[in-house]
């Protein structure tokens, strides 16, 4: 949205864009989060007990 289509907004129309702009942030971070924590367990899973560090360099 530009400067210009911002202008002839009233107020209260901004605060409600506002507010569901911050829900749907909120949602993303927390699917984020979700999606991050799944691949960590499937990494960890795919990981053999003791294997951790093998083939690193040193």
């Amino acid at each position: 949205m530009r400067q210009s289509e911002l202008a002839v907004i009233g107020d209260a129309e901004l605060v409600e864009e506002l507010s569901v702009l911050t829900t749907q942030t909120a949602r993303m971070r927390a699917r984020m989060v979700d999606i991050m924590a799944e691949l960590d367990r499937r990494r960890c899973v795919k990981t053999p007990a003791g294997a951790a560090g093998r083939g690193a360099r040193r």
